[in-house]
């Protein structure tokens, strides 16, 4: 199933957002350095994900969340706070 997810760097607090259709491998991938933009950032942690019926729709999802370019509604939406 494709997957909107949010990662956050143990050591800088930072988000990174995403989607796929395997989120296991691509978290995986993200913990071995094998993505250029998380690259030496970790460690990461997933701290948020959601679950689509296409990937065109996760992929929306992920546009929508990085246009929001704030870290606290991010954090909010990670918290719960907002959707």
């Amino acid at each position: 199933m494709p997957f909107l997810y949010i990662l956050q760097s143990q050591s800088s607090g930072r988000y990174y957002i995403g989607s796929t259709t395997d989120l296991a491998r691509r978290i995986s991938e993200h913990h071995r350095d094998h993505t250029p933009s998380t690259r030496n950032r970790g460690p990461w942690s997933l701290v948020y994900q959601e679950e689509f019926r296409t990937l065109p729709e996760a992929r929306r999802r992920e546009l929508q969340i990085k246009s929001w370019k704030s870290h606290r509604t991010i954090s909010e939406l990670v918290n719960g706070n907002s959707a």
